[in-house]
């Protein structure tokens, strides 16, 4: 054993739970983090000697290792649902444990917030993580992140509105049908003023292209911004038509191209405007839209 990893039993292991508490709360999911910090150790025992030795803060150099790889499961299609199931798989096996009331409370309060955070951008969840729940510095939380510092108080800023609209009150059915079909007319319409005048002031898209197709790699942000990109998506085109559906539970809207069902969009809204847009155009999603009604 060299001199970077003699330290104390006690520091080893409280540096390993530390990691498995950030990554469990960046991934939702204790096997993936489990599996996350093996991978991260991997990393630091696969350095050469003298690379260990130029390492001043092992745990820092450990922390921001294992951040790295979260985000990138993060940015996987499909993870969001992956983690989703993973944590109901882990929340009955827990639930069977003699921890008390006390732990059982504890589990439940953290599984909310955990299903709250699946609707953030991997950034946003990484940086609220890191800044709110562990309460790094915002520059040691930029490093992990790998984006600007101003950036990365931006993120968990969007975060924390996002997770404050989700605890807002219901908005009724009808008012949210209505609201999604004075959408739709203005993007028939192509009335990008009446469309901003419908959305949060710090509205947020997000283009689920699934690698399939070209979509926006990134969320869309405010008002102005998400306004233009859904009349540039949804731009009229003879061949192509624009509806009003039920999308989980809720009235969204599709769009065909030829009868073929291209694009979902659900809206989440919230104080009387849209505060924000999923917009589904991975065609392996659409596979159920565009089956035959008995096939659905």
């Amino acid at each position: 054993m060299d001199h970077a990893d003699a330290v104390p039993v006690a520091e080893l292991l409280d540096e390993r739970r530390h990691l498995l508490e950030v990554t469990y709360w960046m991934l939702g999911s204790s096997r993936e983090a489990e599996s996350v910090v093996g991978e991260t150790y991997r990393r630091w025992y696969g350095l050469s000697d003298a690379e260990r030795g130029r390492i001043t803060a092992p745990r820092y150099w450990l922390a921001k290792t294992a951040g790295g790889i979260c985000l990138g499961l993060l940015a996987e299609p499909h993870w969001g649902a992956t983690g989703q199931r993973d944590r109901r798989e882990e929340h009955h096996t827990k639930t069977g444990d003699a921890e008390g009331a006390q732990t059982s409370l504890e589990e439940e309060v953290s599984r909310v917030l955990l299903n709250a955070l699946d609707s953030l951008s991997p950034a946003e969840r990484a940086a609220f993580v890191l800044n709110d729940v562990f309460g790094m510095a915002s520059d040691t939380v930029a490093d992990i992140v790998g984006r600007p510092e101003s950036e990365c108080v931006e993120l968990a800023d969007r975060a924390r509105r996002s997770l404050r609209m989700q605890r807002s009150r219901p908005t009724p059915p009808g008012e949210h049908d209505l609201l999604a079909r004075t959408v739709l007319q203005a993007c028939v319409d192509e009335d990008a003023e009446l469309l901003e005048s419908l959305l949060s002031p710090d509205a947020t898209a997000f283009f689920d292209g699934g690698g399939k197709v070209r979509a926006l790699s990134r969320p869309v942000h405010g008002s102005r911004q998400v306004a233009h990109s859904l009349l540039t998506l949804l731009a009229r085109h003879p061949r192509t038509t624009l509806t009003t559906h039920s999308v989980n539970g809720r009235t969204g809207l599709v769009a065909r191209y030829d009868h073929q069902v291209a694009t979902v969009i659900s809206l989440d809204v919230a104080d009387h405007h849209v505060a924000q847009v999923w917009v589904v155009l991975n065609p392996d999603k659409l596979r159920s839209w565009n089956q035959p009604p008995h096939h659905r």
